[in-house]
């Protein structure tokens, strides 16, 4: 009900943003079309090309410019997901075998090096620097996120704060830029612009802490991939580090040995963990608060289908089940 929401203002626009996709990665490399045109058809929600349109909306008509900036988003997104799923060995995403499983993982790589190139291209393109200023240090702060969530592997006492930092930088500033980028091309106000932000940020954050819900809990077809991934790559998340935290000494142990040596060997255990400490409860709070926030940030919009669309992402963030 959420997403036909989200999705009835923007029907049109998000097919335009699919045929600039398209158009935008054909190459006369056959290897890079096959890959390309395998990552398209896989589908995925669209989050931050729906980002740009929605907050592109709340100011008035929606033009080309709002459709080139949505698929550029949804491509820096495309290249890293090539470039992570060869470095998590990932052979699942989306229901779907991965790129990496199909095409190996130097075509992944190479491709997504492709796809990341042509987002600059086609920002050049628009003509406006602030654009490139928000994209570029967007994907700068990304690929740090990147580095900071290896150096985190199998690390059992990082903190919450250092934890949210990764997703921070991983996972919520693409959804920080895509909002931002919205207001920008629609010539809002700072404190429009600003608020927007805010709203992509925290929004990030919420769906990030959903999925972190969802990989110890939720189901592996609906999700579209394999339950307890992240701990079978040894990836300290909220609920886990709460679990081992809150836990009885000789269970804390077993939960940090699950940690700090990666495998789904220990699931079952981590799972139980989960479930009896109200590690997630404890997370979805935590979400919920930044939904909240998201609210809060476009409180003083007029009402709107765009700012209705909005909201209901907001709390789509917090009640979805994939």
């Amino acid at each position: 009900m959420a997403l036909r929401i989200i999705h009835s203002c923007i029907s049109d626009d998000l097919h335009s943003v699919d045929n600039v996709i398209r158009q935008s990665l054909h190459s006369e490399v056959s290897l890079v079309n096959q890959v390309a045109e395998y990552i398209i058809s896989s589908g995925g929600k669209r989050l931050r090309p729906i980002l740009v349109l929605l907050s592109g909306g709340l100011f008035g008509s929606l033009n080309a410019t709002h459709h080139q900036l949505a698929a550029i988003v949804e491509l820096i997104h495309t290249s890293t997901l090539l470039h992570d799923d060869v470095v998590d060995e990932s052979s699942k995403r989306r229901g779907k075998s991965t790129a990496n499983a199909l095409f190996g993982n130097a075509a992944s790589v190479l491709v997504g090096d492709f796809v990341y190139s042509r987002t600059f291209q086609m920002m050049v393109r628009i003509q406006n620097m602030r654009v490139m200023e928000v994209l570029s240090n967007a994907t700068n702060i990304i690929a740090e996120g990147e580095v900071l969530q290896l150096l985190n592997i199998n690390n059992a006492d990082i903190t919450d704060e250092d934890y949210l930092k990764v997703i921070h930088y991983k996972t919520a500033k693409l959804f920080e830029a895509a909002s931002q980028l919205g207001a920008i091309v629609s010539n809002a106000s700072a404190n429009d612009e600003i608020a927007l932000s805010l709203y992509g940020m925290h929004l990030g954050t919420a769906f990030q802490l959903v999925d972190d819900i969802l990989d110890l809990s939720g189901n592996s077809d609906e999700i579209g991939k394999n339950l307890g991934d992240d701990l079978a790559e040894g990836k300290p998340t909220l609920p886990i580090l709460f679990a081992m935290r809150n836990s009885q000494p000789t269970l804390s142990e077993k939960i940090r040995h699950a940690i700090e040596h990666g495998g789904i060997e220990h699931l079952p255990l981590v799972i139980d963990a989960v479930n009896q400490s109200g590690a997630l409860t404890h997370v979805k709070k935590l979400a919920e608060i930044e939904s909240e926030k998201c609210r809060l940030a476009i409180a003083h919009f007029p009402d709107s289908e765009f700012k209705r669309a909005m909201l209901a992402l907001a709390e789509f963030a917090v009640t979805r089940s994939f």
